[in-house]
Formats: C-alpha cells, sequence, structure tokens
C-alpha cells in the first residue's frame, strides 16, 4: 500500500487545514451535519452489536466489539467527506500553526462545524435511535444506559477532561494516518486501530457524547438530565482540543511543520572537489623505480 512520510504527511494535513478554513460557511455546517450524523450511526451500531454481553460472563470483549464497529463512524466522515469538528482540530489546527489560517478562521470553521455536529447527532439520536424503536428493545436500552451512566453520572470533571485529551489524540492520528495512505484499504486500516482503542478505553468524544447522552435522555435510561449532558460536552470539548493542539498539531508541526532555524542548519563548508591533476604524486620505491 502506497503512502506518504511524516514530513510529506505534515504538509498534506497543512493543505487540508487550509482547504476546510477556506470553505464557505453553508459548506461547513453541512459538511459538519454529515459528520455528526456519521458518527452518531456509529455509535448506534456500537450500542446494538455490544448489547446482552454480560460483562460479568465476556469480560471486556464488549468494549473492545463496541470499538471495533464505532470505527465505522470515522470511516464515512473521512471517505465519504465531511467535517468533523475533532479531527479538524488538527488539520485546521497545524495549518493555524503555519500561519496560513488565522485564530479567528480557526474558531469560526470549528464552531460551525461543532454546531452541525450536534445537529446531525441529535437527529440521529431522536430521529432513527429513539422514534424507530431501537432503543425500546431492552437490551440495547440496557447497554445505551450503561455507558451514559458512566459518562453522564459517573466520571468526575477532571476524569471527563483527561479522557477527552486521550481520546482526541487517538481521533487525530486516525484522521492524520488516513491522510497519507493512498487508497480506501489504507484509510480504513489507519482507522480502524486507533479509534478502536479509544473506544475500548473508555475515552470521551465529544461528538459521540453528542449521541450516547441526549439518546439517553430521549430514552428515559441511565438517569440523566440535560444538565448532565452539558457538563459532559464541555469538558469533553475541552480536552479533545488540548488533544488535538498540543499533542497533534503541535507535535507535527514541532517534527516537520516549522521552518529550520540556525541552530539546526549545517554551516560546515563543503569539501572541495580535488581534480586528477591536483592529487599528490605518487612515491615509488627503488624497486618501482627499477
Amino acid at each position: 500500500m502506497a503512502f506518504k512520510k511524516p514530513p510529506q504527511l505534515t504538509e498534506q494535513a497543512v493543505e487540508t487545514g487550509v482547504l476546510k478554513a477556506e470553505q464557505t460557511w453553508d459548506r461547513t455546517l453541512v459538511g459538519g451535519i454529515l459528520a455528526g450524523a456519521y458518527i452518531a450511526f456509529g455509535a448506534l451500531l456500537a450500542v446494538v452489536v455490544s448489547s446482552g454481553l454480560d460483562p460479568t460472563t465476556w469480560g471486556n470483549i464488549p468494549v473492545l466489539i463496541t470499538g471495533g464497529v464505532f470505527t465505522v463512524g470515522l470511516m464515512l466522515v473521512v471517505i465519504a467527506g465531511a467535517d468533523l469538528a475533532t479531527g479538524d482540530m488538527a488539520t485546521v489546527g497545524i495549518a493555524m500553526f503555519k500561519k496560513r489560517v488565522s485564530v479567528g478562521g480557526y474558531s469560526a470553521h470549528l464552531g460551525l462545524a461543532l454546531v452541525g455536529n450536534l445537529i446531525g447527532s441529535l437527529l440521529v439520536a431522536y430521529l432513527f435511535a429513539y422514534k424507530s424503536g431501537i432503543l425500546g428493545v431492552p437490551i440495547t436500552a440496557e447497554r445505551l444506559a450503561a455507558i451514559a451512566e458512566l459518562k453522564g453520572n459517573t466520571e468526575s470533571a477532571g476524569q471527563i477532561f483527561i479522557r477527552a485529551v486521550g481520546c482526541n489524540w487517538l481521533v487525530c492520528l486516525a484522521v492524520w494516518m488516513a491522510l497519507g495512505a493512498e487508497d480506501i484499504g489504507g484509510k480504513i486500516l489507519a482507522i480502524f486501530f486507533p479509534i478502536m482503542a479509544f473506544v475500548a478505553l473508555g475515552f470521551d468524544h465529544v461528538v459521540a457524547n453528542m449521541f450516547f447522552l441526549p439518546a439517553a435522555v430521549f430514552a428515559g435510561v441511565g438517569g440523566l438530565v440535560w444538565a448532565d449532558v452539558g457538563n459532559n460536552l464541555v469538558f469533553a470539548l475541552l480536552g479533545n482540543l488540548v488533544g488535538a493542539v498540543v499533542f497533534v498539531a503541535g507535535a507535527y508541526w514541532y517534527l516537520y511543520g516549522r521552518e529550520p532555524g540556525p541552530a539546526t542548519e549545517k554551516t560546515r563548508a563543503p569539501r572541495p572537489e580535488v581534480t586528477p591533476t591536483e592529487r599528490a604524486p605518487v612515491i615509488t620505491g627503488a624497486r618501482g623505480a627499477a
């Protein structure tokens, strides 16, 4: 499979970020709605296929299955094309570090993408999860309740923030590596493992939680109220931003995106070439002279 090396990948991420930041507002909003819906579809699928697997019998296998099928959401975002705010935090972020995008442009793009992500997530949560009757199945409702109660009632604000940092570090690496793959198979592999890892580890993704927590409120499971939803989303958003800007955009800008400074440039003079006529004469001994 063909792929870009890290310096080339960094250049590709910058160009991608510039293109996203320069979109018209309506394209970003529609792209955000699609991305929120795609992530929500992946989340709904994850709830359904992991339902009924008792952890006392299956151990951590249910969370591994949850993570594995959840990857469908980001595959749809990356391959079909959409604006996921958490991934754009890194690509538009490195374009900002390269001074190709202003801080205002960065903020405006993320704000619109987040609004779109929320609309798409709520659409799927209410219409396709709740009103469709999928969450009316007892084992499915029970599985969603367990996820929502953990994220909405059990985790502290600090835990949500830290888990969100780790989450978007992995999510942005998935997006980053997918940019480096030059075929669909490579993009799928690049996406699958980091996304499976963040879900299986129980990390917090603000857009995924835009589905999980409102869906639980709509279905009346998990004991959540809208204040619980808002609390989680605020700290998840902050942690996701740190994970993207510091550990992906910032780190790869530092490694491959900066212009080389005087301290890193080699100033040693080039070694002069020696022509055959300038070479020292060969001194032969007595045997050679004879």
